[in-house]
């Protein structure tokens, strides 16, 4: 019997993957934890993020089963990776990229109040919408006052939610091997800035 091209069952599931890191912050912060670190032990995530030791354990079997972390049972001390994961949605021609940079904005929202009052009033497309303007304006090719504007928010919040996002922005570039996928508002604009 042959295969279709692709597998449309791990697709599915790397979807659902993508969608609950994106749904609890909690996973997505430890995913985007062990995606920096590069490998961790359960220690490194107690020490670090100050999480019991249960919740740790708990979470980290959440995330193998989710397929997004690998556990190596090869020494008496497991060690966690990551599998670095992306999802690319195409509604009617308008494409957006969600990578580990999307996630970890998820996973900082809950220790972040500008960023968790974002996504309480606004909902998880609008945190994505910042994101694609805080690049350029993390890189200095989008000043603060047009990329505020753009958001289309109060001038404080999309102030507030830029400088998080900035952060978000420099501590991910190097480490989020999608980054370059994500978009950028920059190139989305008709016009040049005022």
């Amino acid at each position: 019997m042959s295969k279709a091209a692709g597998d449309p069952e791990r697709a599915i599931n790397g979807l659902l993957s993508i969608a609950q890191l994106l749904e609890e912050p909690r996973l997505a912060r430890l995913y985007t934890f062990v995606l920096r670190e590069g490998e961790v032990i359960i220690d490194d995530i107690v020490a670090v993020l100050e999480i019991p030791r249960t919740t740790a354990y708990s979470d980290m079997g959440t995330l193998v089963d989710l397929g997004v972390v690998t556990r190596d049972e090869a020494q008496k001390t497991h060690t966690y990776s990551t599998v670095p994961i992306t999802l690319t949605a195409d509604l009617d021609g308008d494409e957006y990229t969600v990578t580990p940079t999307l996630i970890e904005a998820v996973g900082r929202s809950p220790h972040d109040q500008d960023l968790n009052l974002l996504l309480e009033r606004y909902g998880l497309g609008k945190l994505a919408a910042a994101l694609t303007y805080a690049i350029p304006y993390t890189n200095d090719e989008m000043s603060e006052r047009v990329a505020a504007r753009e958001l289309d928010l109060q001038q404080a919040l999309a102030i507030a939610v830029l400088h998080a996002l900035q952060d978000v922005v420099q501590h991910m570039e190097a480490v989020d091997p999608y980054f370059e996928d994500i978009r950028n508002a920059r190139d989305q604009l008709p016009s040049a800035e005022d």
